[in-house]
């Protein structure tokens, strides 16, 4: 192979439309636009989800939801994640992600702890914030629940 026997695939390269220059080219006349109507005339056509008057789909549907653009997201993790844990061990934000403890979060802000399931085993666990049952649970199991800033 020589560079300069290289040319482009099959396909890959189509020649320009010309329009408007003759019967015998196929797009001569009317240039592809057919007779008369909002298509054949300069500038013609409709704006994208124009539905020709009728009320379009997009205002048909009722707007639903709320985003809270000062809302923030946390990383949630249960206590029955943590209860399997070897005593001793210290949670972080670090140590969640690291060993797919919890679901990633978008625009997340810190890790919560929450209090489903149970902890038999004494755990040091950081974490932005805890919910009362998950804060007494820990300490209720020896462990300590540090809150950080």
């Amino acid at each position: 192979m020589r560079i300069d026997t290289l040319s482009p695939a099959e396909g890959a390269r189509t020649k320009e439309k010309r329009l408007g220059r003759g019967i015998g080219s196929g797009l001569g006349k009317t240039s592809g636009k057919g007779h008369k109507g909002q298509w054949a005339r300069s500038g013609g056509g409709v704006r994208p989800g124009f539905e020709g008057g009728q009320m379009p789909l997009a205002r048909r549907i009722p707007k639903r939801g709320f985003h809270n653009k000062w809302g923030k997201d946390y990383m949630i993790v249960n206590l029955s994640a943590l209860g399997t844990l070897p005593a001793g061990t210290v949670v972080d934000y670090g140590y969640v992600v690291s060993n797919g403890l919890a679901k990633e979060v978008k625009n997340n802000v810190g890790l919560k702890v929450l209090g489903g399931g149970e902890l038999k085993v004494a755990l040091t666990v950081r974490a932005k914030k805890f919910s009362g049952a998950a804060k007494a649970a820990i300490e209720a199991a020896g462990g300590t629940a540090e809150v950080l800033e």
